[in-house]
């Protein structure tokens, strides 16, 4: 006899933190060009603006991967040089996903930085949304750990 799989809506959160050896304002500089992410975030080929905001509450990108798969995703809180938090609304298995980047000085010369995002499932087994978070928590790692080479140049 097969087992069947039970498949149901999961919820979850991804947090990584790095420390960066620049000052807030360079951080903050990088990060809030929201359509600066093919230099830093992984396997990015284009970011394009989708709104005629292009910071702040409103604006509204949208990702495109080296696999061809396209993520919209819609900024939904801002508050200049301290966060942004973002919502994606089209190209993820996901029902919900909303994700905030905070900074914040540890000195004048080092700054840290917060990637924290809430997800909740499309329907699929804890096993497969388990390793949909560990891939989401290795592309937040990389990726900041790209950002921070980028900043420490």
């Amino acid at each position: 006899m097969v087992r069947k799989l039970q498949k149901s809506f999961q919820t979850g959160t991804v947090k990584k933190i790095i420390k960066i050896n620049a000052s807030k304002d360079k951080v903050w500089r990088k990060i809030s060009n929201i359509v600066g992410l093919p230099s830093w975030l992984v396997d990015v080929t284009k970011t394009e603006y989708l709104s005629k905001k292009k910071k702040g509450v409103g604006s509204i990108r949208l990702i495109t991967f080296e696999d061809g798969n396209k993520i919209e995703e819609h900024i939904v809180a801002w508050e200049n040089g301290k966060y942004f938090t973002y919502v994606a609304t089209v190209g993820l298995p996901l029902r919900a996903y909303v994700a905030t980047i905070s900074i914040k000085s540890k000195t004048k010369t080092t700054t840290q930085l917060t990637w924290k995002s809430y997800l909740n499932s499309e329907k699929m087994s804890e096993k497969q949304f388990h390793e949909f978070l560990v891939f989401m928590g290795c592309f937040y790692q990389a990726s900041l750990e790209n950002l921070k080479i980028l900043l420490e140049k």
